[in-house]
């Protein structure tokens, strides 16, 4: 039996993407040994392959990053996998190195732009620093994919080697029925709107979406999740005495999380195109409604649009002034048959984009490794 060791810089219990591939890969036959990390907060994890996270000392910038990969470095050389997958290129240093020293394949999984994303275009140099590991490493890899068209067509064109795409596709919801208790406790006769995600980080929406709430009646708005600007978005909701109309809650199990999401009237994602990561994400969160069959209301991002647009199943706003927003997502709820078109559309899209057909590409790539 091959051995991949997966490494991520997470704590690994809420990042979806790393599940549903290890599974896959478990399926195709692979030993798996995931590395993460372990936070004070972290909840417990109950896989059933090998998981190793490790405490670190230091939690951000530069000494996070520097003790994470020289403590990855020596973790993996005494694993000895078969074939490494590093997910991010927070961690691709010492698994290109590792595999260099053992004549091993690496797969390399980019969740996103990492070289783009705001906290690093604001400070310049660490920037460059990633971006010198990038264009070192990535011209020499032959197995990378990542999460649509849109960024892989970036990294075709800065570095002429081929990337596919694996999109961040939320796994079929057996359970569709609405816990109506649950519902009667959070919402009542009240409209519910929900942000979820484990980044959810500055220039992602989520002030824009508890300043909605200033202006809707009747309605709730649920953030869960994780994320940078976490705290700042609880003191918001204190400042703006919004805290009997937004709730912020932390990280949970995913299948808990989906038990909030279903009982949503409206499932938002706001990223603004304040940097190409964002301009091209495509969030777990987008697949996550759609298996949950709740109209979304989406900001008008390249790769959100076209699948929303494309299957009918929301509405994309142009703009992120949450007045505008509010009367937008006002007239939205009142408009039932829309909603009934979209919510019937969102049975066929859910059908659609599942992880169940979104993995046979996966299998295809590990099974012609080079």
């Amino acid at each position: 039996m091959q051995r991949v060791v997966v490494s991520v810089i997470n704590d690994l219990v809420t990042d979806q993407r790393v599940k549903k591939i290890c599974g896959t890969l478990q399926e195709l036959g692979y030993e798996i040994t995931l590395i993460g990390r372990e936070l004070p907060e972290s909840l417990p994890l109950d896989r059933n392959y090998r998981t190793i996270r490790m405490k670190l000392v230091f939690r951000k910038k530069f000494l996070f990053y520097a003790e994470y990969n020289l403590r990855l470095f020596f973790k993996l050389l005494s694993l000895k996998g078969d074939v490494y997958l590093a997910n991010d290129l927070d961690t691709l240093l010492p698994n290109y190195l590792v595999s260099k020293l053992f004549s091993k394949k690496l797969v390399y999984d980019s969740h996103e732009l990492f070289t783009e994303v705001p906290e690093l275009t604001h400070r310049p140099p660490i920037r460059k620093v990633w971006l010198n590991i990038e264009k070192y490493i990535f011209p020499k890899l032959k197995n990378v994919y990542t999460v649509n068209k849109s960024i892989a067509l970036f990294y075709q064109k800065r570095y002429q080697i081929p990337v596919k795409v694996i999109r961040n596709i939320a796994p079929k919801l057996k359970n569709k029925e609405i816990d109506t208790d649950l519902a009667k406790k959070i919402k009542g006769k009240k409209k519910m709107l929900i942000l979820q995600g484990t980044g959810i980080n500055m220039d992602r929406g989520a002030e824009e979406a508890i300043n909605i709430m200033k202006y809707l009646d009747d309605s709730i708005l649920y953030i869960i999740g994780g994320g940078d600007i976490f705290n700042e978005l609880k003191d918001l909701v204190k400042k703006t005495n919004l805290t009997d109309k937004v709730f912020i809650l932390n990280k949970m199990p995913y299948e808990e999380l989906m038990e909030y999401t279903k009982i949503a009237d409206l499932g938002l994602s706001l990223d603004k195109g304040s940097n190409l990561n964002y301009e091209y994400s495509l969030p777990n969160k987008i697949f996550d409604y759609i298996q949950a069959e709740i109209p979304l209301f989406v900001s008008n991002r390249v790769e959100v649009a076209q699948i929303v647009n494309k299957n009918q199943i929301g509405y994309v706003t142009q703009s992120h002034d949450p007045k505008t927003l509010a009367k937008e997502i006002r007239n939205l709820l009142r408009d039932q048959n829309k909603i009934s078109i979209w919510k019937k559309n969102l049975e066929k899209a859910s059908d659609q984009y599942n992880w169940e057909k979104e993995s046979k590409k996966l299998k295809e790539i590990f099974r012609d490794l080079k």
